[in-house]
């Protein structure tokens, strides 16, 4: 039986870095929300068995347990680690598609905090080469700049307490920082070198949230101590409702995760922050005789110019027996040292390829324990991101044959290299071996959607034998398109109706108080991680959503 009793100012779908901020910001400004999340909540009992020295490397043992026991899509996440495991779903009961020859690992959490008990805590800003259409590029410019962003960002930053440092990069904004970031001797010493031999080029230090050993995340515990936020966990929700005459939101459906009773939750406004396949995924289910082929998506534009960020990890190491690095930054549980180098974005020499795009880098030299018997060398690693280029064909559709156990159709993903992000790959990985080696470092390998490179004695070169093979046979697997877990795009903003689902304010065209606030809404996939920008995104969205409901606007009107 469905209950129609309940009734809020707006509903949140997601309880991750777009539902939790979003939260926030509406109980401020007011409002009554209730907040949906997919998946259990967690408590102190978590973060216990998630605490510890966690370690690094291939954790080859890890991975196969995961495997074994239904997590064979989670279990290739690049830096793995067994605490990672009660985070991820199982892709026994959290099935997908994937495009034929279009391989996709879709990296899942579902409980409260969604994946930001796994995320690598890097937050930086995004600066307006981000949000700039580039020349030569299929892309659109964002219909807002780093300045639309600037007081969110910094709300953000003062909530997480970010540790980083006024570098005054051009393509890499400075923030409002709790304290420093800190390098280790070696990558000292990779930042005097590159900077001195590429002038063009900066090394900076990570800006990052500190480990948080609270359950929930920081953003959502703020909400509920103002007193105006219900969470509610083991809530799927299934369709967002909709007025038949009007077109609007009139709130959602959701069925119990264990026992799958149906619900129906009224609420002025629909926020969803559920990440961008599965935003993308709802929308396209919500259909109804004014949204027939789903809310938002009246000019076909839904589930299009759905992006991940071309990825490369590189291992290397460096000479040097130094146990710890040289700062006292405490250990974050999963990854282990915190913290790391990082090169923001400059121009790519795939630039001649036809597109001036660019890449960035994030790694670290010094940070991990010692792989080698002789301990005579510090371990090295960089994830190498580029920008991806939108095309229409890469998308979100849904299985019309397939559904999963709450009766939603499983979504299908289609996430094509191109020409540009074929010359990138190898391009990208090339420049930092070349700095890697300037400074001394020694490159043993990298692995990209295009395959494995190695180099000299080759990557893993202490393990035994059948690992190390084992190793090199999975690695080609683990680094097709989704490894970066920085996927974007699928109901972009815009400014022409016509070629975008949202407007300016994040606001659905087809049902102006229907917001989306994940990085669904993205334009372009930008070289940097995403996460502060979808915590900024959510905030300001929010922000302008509760000063109409408050002031009892029109919002069809507002969007336009």
């Amino acid at each position: 039986m469905t209950d129609l009793g309940e009734r809020f100012d707006v509903v949140v779908v997601g309880s991750g870095a777009a539902g939790s901020f979003a939260a926030l910001e509406l109980a401020e400004q007011g409002l009554s929300v209730l907040v949906l999340e997919a998946g259990r909540d967690v408590g102190p009992a978590d973060m216990l068995g998630a605490m510890g020295r966690a370690t690094r490397g291939p954790n080859l043992a890890g991975r196969i347990k995961a495997t074994l026991s239904g997590q064979w899509v989670q279990a290739r996440v690049a830096f793995f680690n067994s605490r990672m495991v009660r985070f991820l779903v199982n892709d026994l009961l959290h099935p997908y598609r994937a495009a034929a020859g279009a391989p996709f690992l879709w990296f899942r959490g579902r409980q409260v905090g969604g994946r930001l008990h796994i995320f690598g805590r890097v937050l930086h800003r995004w600066s307006d080469a981000e949000f700039a259409a580039h020349p030569g590029s299929k892309g659109e410019a964002w219909p807002i700049r780093h300045a639309d962003l600037a007081p969110y960002y910094e709300k953000a930053e003062r909530l997480l307490a970010v540790q980083g440092n006024a570098d005054g990069a051009e393509t890499l904004p400075d923030g409002a920082f709790a304290g420093p970031g800190k390098l280790t001797l070696e990558e000292q010493g990779f930042k005097a070198r590159v900077e001195g031999r590429w002038p063009g080029r900066r090394v900076v230090s990570w800006r990052f949230a500190p480990p948080d050993p609270t359950p929930r995340p920081t953003a959502l515990e703020a909400a509920l101590a103002t007193g105006r936020v219900t969470l509610r966990a083991d809530a799927v929700v299934c369709e967002v409702l909709t007025d038949p005459a009007t077109g609007l939101a009139t709130g959602v459906r959701y069925r119990d995760r264990a026992g799958r009773a149906a619900h129906v939750v009224q609420a002025r406004a629909v926020v969803l922050g559920a990440s961008p396949v599965e935003t993308v995924r709802l929308m396209l289910a919500s259909r109804s005789a004014r949204h027939p082929d789903g809310i938002g998506n009246s000019k076909g534009q839904l589930g299009r110019y759905f992006m991940d960020q071309p990825a490369t990890i590189l291992l290397a190491h460096f000479p040097g027996a130094s146990d710890d690095p040289a700062d006292d930054l405490p250990l974050d549980p999963v990854y282990g040292k915190t913290g790391g180098v990082f090169l923001p974005r400059y121009p790519a020499s795939a630039a001649a390829s036809g597109a001036q795009l660019g890449y960035a880098y994030q790694g670290s030299i010094g940070r991990t324990p010692h792989v080698s018997p002789a301990g005579d060398r510090r371990d090295a690693n960089f994830m190498c991101f580029s920008e991806m280029q939108p095309q229409a064909d890469n998308r979100i559709t849904l299985d019309p044959a397939a559904k999963d156990r709450w009766g939603v159709p499983l979504p299908v993903i289609t996430c094509r290299l191109g020409r540009v992000e074929r010359a990138e790959l190898p391009a990208q990985a090339e420049d930092i071996a070349d700095m890697v080696e300037d400074a001394g470092g020694t490159v043993t390998g990298w692995i990209s959607p295009l395959g494995l490179t190695e180099r000299g004695e080759g990557v893993y070169r202490d393990l035994n034998p059948v690992s190390r093979w084992f190793m090199r046979q999975m690695l080609p697997k683990s680094f097709t398109m989704g490894a970066a877990i920085h996927e974007t795009g699928g109901a972009r903003m815009g400014d022409d109706p016509q070629r975008s689902v949202l407007n300016g304010w994040n606001q659905c065209w087809d049902a102006p108080n229907l917001v989306v606030t994940d990085a669904s809404a993205f334009v372009s996939s930008g070289t940097m991680g995403t996460t502060l920008t979808v915590m900024a995104l959510a905030m300001r969205a929010s922000a302008h959503l509760a000063q109409a409901l408050r002031a009892g606007e029109p919002l069809g009107e507002r969007a336009a």
